[in-house]
């Protein structure tokens, strides 16, 4: 096995959603991240990620800062509360930045409409991956309802890890993803990447249930001008699950740093139950020990 890379990275971040009370999961994914900004001399980034703003409450804002401070978790770049966040840091004052991509892949011939609904994608493609039926049709970008969706291909795409890199083209179930909503909003997918790029984030770290994202991404990434996120390096950690079987998750009610302090959770109980999960030799109680712990586990 090759050695795990000394490079040094100029960031990474955390990118909490605001649809929900963080729980366990987001937990073990900012003490990895922080442990590998450790391990690499990185600095973090805060971002939230709220472009969904039907499902955004303020009170999983407050929730967040609250669930960081109570872990005693670290950032250097990004909105220390609430007021910083509305006033400049929501995803909302980047608009600008998402549709001035969006105009640079249609210049490029790169986008077409689709007005296919997912119940008819699943009808006629079983494992959900879209089967292009809008792709020749010529239906008008300006139609309202419609997706945007990206003309892909199979170009081989390169994903560098701490100790190799992998070569693999597009997943094909990542085929012609959308990457502006019905609603006009830009998708995931775009957002994710162009702020990364606007941040300058060369170091990603994400769940194993994200990989096709990042592949995704990489696509988006080497469409345009030279960034420094088709070069950085990519880490996708393992998922806390629910009973073994499910991914931990705000939507589905897993329990909550919230509702866990609730019941009279400390935080040490919380780091020790994570580097439980994280099979440490010895019980870690806090962020330093967690981030100590997963890199002497990780030395070649």
């Amino acid at each position: 096995m090759a050695p795990f890379s000394m490079k040094t990275y100029r960031l990474t971040r955390i990118a909490p959603t605001p649809s929900g009370f963080l729980h366990l999961g987001n937990a073990l994914s900012f003490a990895i991240t922080y442990a590998l900004a450790k391990r690499h001399g990185t600095k973090i980034m805060l971002r939230i990620d709220d472009l969904d703003q039907n499902r955004v409450k303020m009170s999983y804002v407050e929730d967040l800062f609250d669930t960081l401070r109570f872990l005693d978790f670290p950032w250097h770049y990004g909105p220390r509360n609430v007021k910083e966040y509305q006033d400049s840091f929501s995803q909302i004052h980047r608009m600008p930045l998402y549709h001035k991509v969006l105009d640079q892949l249609v210049g490029k011939n790169l986008v077409y409409a689709c007005q296919c609904s997912r119940k008819k994608i699943a009808q006629s493609s079983p494992d959900g991956s879209y089967p292009g039926t809008c792709r020749a049709k010529h239906i008008g970008l300006g139609h309202k309802q419609v997706n945007w969706r990206l003309k892909t291909d199979q170009r081989p795409l390169t994903m560098q890890m701490e100790s190799n890199e992998l070569v693999s083209p597009l997943p094909a179930i990542m085929k012609d993803f959308i990457i502006r909503k019905k609603d006009g909003a830009p998708s995931y997918q775009l957002a994710s990447v162009v702020d990364d790029i606007h941040y300058g984030v060369d170091l990603i770290v994400r769940g194993d249930d994200l990989q096709d994202s990042s592949w995704t991404q990489l696509f988006i990434a080497d469409l345009l001008p030279e960034n420094q996120f088709s070069k950085g390096t990519f880490y996708h950690h393992p998922l806390l699950m629910d009973n073994g079987e499910h991914k931990l998750s705000k939507s589905a009610g897993s329990t909550s740093i919230h509702g866990l302090r609730k019941l009279g959770k400390s935080k040490e109980a919380i780091y020790q139950q994570l580097g439980v999960f994280m099979g440490f030799s010895e019980s870690v109680f806090s962020l330093e020990e967690f981030e100590r712990a997963f890199n002497q586990k990780r030395l070649p």
